[in-house]
């Protein structure tokens, strides 16, 4: 069995529970990814949390994750996607992890943003 990564796409949020475009922006953004993934023989979608950011109450974050087998290619079909269908591709961040190893961290791939550096839950 080839070697899986949790990929996590990030979105930055105003509030705990999120706006109705939020809301609907999740649903797109999962029904995409899960579809396109699928077909590429990628990965699926595991699920997502919104609320809180782990790192700093005080920010709130809408995370998807996405279990993926290789990870460069599914980066590039992850931004691919989000810029051709425009769901706020200049919004995110995409970060991976091992899949399995809950002792790891995530790492940054990608920030839309220049300079960005870190990446937390």
């Amino acid at each position: 069995m080839s070697e899986k990564f949790w990929l996590v796409v990030q979105y930055p949020l105003n509030s705990a529970k999120g706006s109705q475009r939020d809301n609907w922006l999740r649903d797109k953004v999962m029904e995409y990814l899960e579809l396109t993934l699928a077909d590429a023989d990628l990965g699926s979608v595991d699920g997502f949390d919104m609320g809180k950011c782990i790192s700093d109450p005080k920010k709130f974050a809408l995370n998807i994750f996405c279990v993926v087998t290789d990870e460069e290619r599914s980066i590039a079909l992850v931004k691919r996607v989000l810029r051709e269908s425009r769901l706020d591709y200049t919004r995110i961040k995409i970060a991976t992890m091992p899949y399995g190893k809950e002792e790891e961290t995530y790492t940054l791939k990608y920030a839309s943003k220049k300079g960005v550096t870190n990446f937390s839950l």
